[in-house]
């Protein structure tokens, strides 16, 4: 039971996720996973990259771009990404980290919360 519970949470997530990238890039990952573990929430995002930076990858002075790039459009949505993840959890989110491979076309997302989601969620579903 507890399992059902975490598994509902982290589809949210990622179904949030999609649909705030969706707003801010024009287009989602093809495929998204959410992990609840302790007191972080992970999310794998995969094929992200535009047909644009697809492009720009290919040669080696793109790639450092395409992550610049990447990495200034997510420090300035930091708080609405950390908002979503604050309203759906429940916890303060006290820091969140991003990367993008360019090889795989894969992002990774780190929330830190407040509290031992995962702890939280198997104490509510035993009683």
């Amino acid at each position: 039971m507890a399992q059902s519970c975490k598994n509902k949470i982290e589809a949210i997530i990622s179904e949030a996720y999609i649909k705030f990238l969706r707003e801010i890039l024009g287009r989602g990952p093809k495929e998204t996973k959410t992990y609840i573990i302790h007191d972080m929430v992970i999310i794998r995002l995969k094929e992200v990259l535009t047909q644009e930076e697809k492009t720009l990858v290919q040669i080696e002075r793109g790639r450092p771009l395409v992550k610049e790039m990447r990495r200034i459009l997510r420090e300035s949505h930091s708080e609405k990404t950390e908002a979503i993840i604050s309203s759906i959890t429940g916890c303060r989110v006290l820091s969140s980290h991003s990367d993008i491979s360019t090889k795989l076309g894969e992002q990774v997302e780190v929330f830190i919360l407040d509290c031992d989601l995962e702890k939280e969620l198997k104490a509510k579903t035993v009683i």
